[in-house]
């Protein structure tokens, strides 16, 4: 039997052997199927979900109850790599608060162990907490403070590294895998749940600051070409501590060319919110490799709803995604998933379209950090069946044979990787 998970007032987590444990499709209360669940991954955390209740099947008497007591709901955060794909299932004892922005999956109790309501949708080893050595790190941040100690953007993600734990800012100091270049401290976007820049009276507490200062090229020099030491090796503007990257196209085209006049190696990244084209373009043309879009939905109200645009539109980030994928960059989306909105099938037949246009190589389905009241009430109320997710993702697999599905930033096949631009283009 699935049991109940919950949460006393002190935080200790039990189960309830007299109600069986339901998650939610957005506001819909529902069965968590057998398929749906996999053993809590390693590097998954459970919360308490304060000023809620869960809710149950009692088992006596087979009905939909709210579990008694002085006891609140409990969910899982998931670490990179797993989809979530129900919301845990609860009833909120006060609509007036709001829950922390995290991605809270249904979890149970079931043969001696917790489940989740989640499928594996890439390979987690790189982006689990417990393959960064604290030790280690703070080793290499000291190492490159030294080393370049007139560097304020070493400096900010020092902050990030030890004080936000991002792993992309410690992969910086670790020089591996994918890491972080931030450079804009604006942004053309007004996301509702934006972790680094919330309003007064959002209700949200941003949980990172943003950067506040311009670097300079030279300093966004050294810390790409400190990254850029392997074939493999991926350097990334566009990062939570930041607003929108190509809203300092200007410094990345600069910075790109000078890189690229000493050195072939690695991926040179943007994580955007691609809205203005042209700015793009020309990130393109300096020698962009990869290029990763946020968005939430291919439906212009859904979109707008969240991202509160400012001077661009949805068909401005098709276009840009158009022109990155005709001039050879390997493209993909940030796609903020959340169960009951996005497994509508009207959100996606609309993506399902959205990809086909745009050429996209890579879907990165990512769980959407919100609260989910909040966001049920912001967005237009979404029509058509509820496919689920499952469905969804099996339904993308069909749909689009040629595209990958993942969960972080992939290198493209030799065969799809752009062709370098030579470095004297730029002489």
């Amino acid at each position: 039997m699935m049991n109940l998970v919950f949460a006393d007032r002190q935080g200790n987590v039990f189960d309830h052997p007299d109600f069986i444990g339901l998650g939610r499709h957005g506001d819909q209360v529902t069965e968590i199927l057998e398929d749906e669940l996999i053993p809590l991954p390693e590097g998954a955390t459970l919360v308490s979900l304060p000023d809620t209740r869960p809710i149950g099947i009692d088992v006596e008497s087979g009905e939909m109850k709210i579990v008694p007591g002085d006891v609140c709901a409990v969910g899982a955060l998931l670490p990179q790599g797993f989809t979530r794909l129900l919301l845990p299932g609860y009833v909120k004892t006060d609509k007036t608060k709001r829950l922390p922005l995290f991605g809270y999956t249904a979890v149970v109790w079931k043969d001696d162990g917790f489940y989740v309501a989640a499928q594996q949708s890439d390979d987690p080893h790189r982006w689990n907490p417990l393959n960064c050595d604290r030790n280690e790190l703070e080793i290499q941040v000291r190492h490159l403070l030294a080393q370049y100690p007139d560097n304020r953007l070493y400096r900010h993600l020092s902050n990030c590294a030890l004080g936000y734990e991002c792993l992309t800012a410690s992969n910086t100091f670790l020089n591996r895998w994918e890491g972080a270049v931030p450079v804009s401290f604006s942004c053309n976007a007004g996301c509702y749940g934006c972790i680094s820049e919330q309003p007064e009276d959002s209700g949200f507490p941003a949980p990172q600051t943003r950067m506040n200062f311009k670097p300079t090229v030279k300093e966004i020099v050294e810390v790409m070409l400190q990254h850029l030491q392997t074939p493999e090796s991926i350097i990334s503007f566009g990062q939570g501590c930041e607003g929108e990257p190509s809203t300092q196209a200007p410094l990345i085209i600069e910075a790109i060319r000078t890189v690229r006049k000493q050195t072939s190696n690695g991926f040179i990244n943007i994580n955007t919110n691609a809205g203005l084209t042209d700015h793009i373009r020309g990130i393109v043309d300096a020698g962009l490799d990869l290029m990763r879009v946020s968005t939430i939905s291919a439906l212009d109200d859904h979109y707008n709803a969240y991202y509160k645009p400012r001077g661009y539109t949805l068909k401005n980030v098709e276009k840009s995604l158009r022109y990155a994928a005709d001039q050879g960059v390997y493209t993909s989306i940030n796609y903020l998933i959340f169960p009951g909105v996005t497994d509508r099938e009207e959100e996606v037949e609309a993506m399902i379209e959205f990809v086909r246009r745009t050429g996209l190589k890579l879907i990165q389905l990512r769980n959407l950090n919100i609260d989910p009241e909040s966001y049920l009430s912001l967005i237009p109320k979404a029509r058509g069946e509820i496919l689920g997710m499952k469905q969804m993702i099996d339904i993308f697999r069909e749909e689009l044979p040629e595209v990958v599905l993942g969960s972080y930033t992939h290198v493209p096949k030799p065969e799809e990787r752009r062709k370098k631009l030579q470095p004297d283009l730029f002489t």
